[in-house]
């Protein structure tokens, strides 16, 4: 896949509050009510990751998990990451 122009990231970062864009990914650091509650979340992603094939790199603390999409294949940041970062949006609001 085609890696995104600094342009079309911003343009799409509009939609997703919170995601940010630097080192050629985008990260977003979320906060849970407990430390439990991250790991859930940690477990809904890591199914989403395995049905897409995208798989995020992720930090994991006390209430506090990190999520950060990138296409190593194509050096930076492509509609992939984008489609992942809203599934992130998603599990948060369901």
């Amino acid at each position: 896949m085609k890696k995104l122009s600094l342009s079309q990231i911003n343009e799409q970062l509009i939609d997703l509050p919170g995601w940010a864009f630097a080192n050629d990914a985008l990260h977003k650091e979320l906060s849970f009510d407990s430390y439990l509650h991250g790991i859930n979340f940690v477990k809904q992603l890591a199914d989403k990751a395995e049905e897409h094939n995208h798989h995020p790199d992720l930090t994991v603390g006390w209430c506090k998990v990190g999520v950060t999409f990138t296409t190593h294949d194509s050096g930076g940041v492509t509609e992939n990451d984008f489609i992942m970062a809203k599934k992130v949006e998603l599990l948060l609001n369901d």
